[in-house]
């Protein structure tokens, strides 16, 4: 089930995408589903009458992931990690589909990261890597936005990462995927040009989503609604005001979004 969160000009609402007489339409949920479950109020919209938002807001934070495909790690000329290294990103980071990236005055570069986002699905401790699926709720689309020169003169990455727009999700969470491999993109829109920038696969993922949820749950507590995002694969580079960014995930879909000017 793909699961979206959306307005139609009025307060945001939660709903199951689909299709009706073969056209993809959105179904309208009773509420939140992370906790009034799935449940179908009888109404639908068709799904180009609607504005997807971020599929959710998460309640206290998303956690990163750093380094997690060799490509990546070995352009940023740095070692693999013996284990994942974790950051944070503040749930004001993030925005949905088809809103604007913020080009910060404090950056001279500014790189996208296409990830497989993981989407918690209830309060969950010390989760061991065999039960990770029975506290997921689902996966969407991440754009890990990242500082690059801050990240490199900060001795910890909180205002390379951190920054209000820094973290694109959607279009949708989808419940039921297998994310063993599967392919990962960017496509970069400048100058009226499409370029693929990135395109890997989570089977190249140094520690695979089971791994990292148990880490990371090791840690802290993971509530319903915080993300992990997985890491991103080798080909980030430098985006600008006017750019236009289409990060992909087989399997859930596109998260699209443009470069404005602070």
């Amino acid at each position: 089930m793909r699961i979206a969160r959306f307005t139609t000009g009025d307060e945001p609402k939660f709903g199951a995408v689909g299709e009706l007489d073969n056209r993809p339409v959105v179904a309208v949920l009773t509420g939140d589903p992370l906790y009034a479950g799935i449940e179908l109020t009888g109404q639908s919209h068709p799904l180009d009458d609607v504005r997807l938002l971020a599929p959710l807001i998460p309640r206290s934070k998303v956690v990163g992931i750093g380094r997690n495909y060799a490509d990546h790690a070995a352009e940023l000329a740095h070692d693999l990690p013996t284990e994942p290294l974790m950051f944070l990103k503040p749930n004001t980071s993030v925005v949905g589909p088809g809103d604007p990236i913020v080009h910060p005055e404090q950056t001279q570069e500014l790189h996208w990261e296409a990830e497989l986002a993981v989407v918690i699905g209830r309060i969950c401790r010390d989760v061991p890597a065999e039960q990770v699926g029975d506290v997921l709720l689902g996966y969407t689309v991440a754009n890990d936005v990242t500082a690059r020169d801050l990240q490199r003169s900060d001795d910890q990455w909180t205002r390379a990462k951190g920054f209000d727009t820094f973290c694109p999700l959607g279009p949708w969470v989808e419940t039921d995927l297998d994310v063993s491999d599967l392919r990962v993109t960017t496509t970069l829109r400048t100058d009226g040009r499409d370029e693929l920038r990135q395109d890997g696969r989570t089977s190249q993922l140094i520690f695979d989503v089971p791994t990292l949820v148990s880490y990371v749950s090791s840690v802290m507590t993971l509530l319903p609604g915080d993300v992990v995002l997985t890491g991103t694969p080798a080909g980030v580079g430098r985006m600008v005001p006017g750019d236009e960014v289409t990060v992909a995930v087989e399997g859930i879909g596109e998260l699209t979004n443009r470069v404005v000017s602070a």
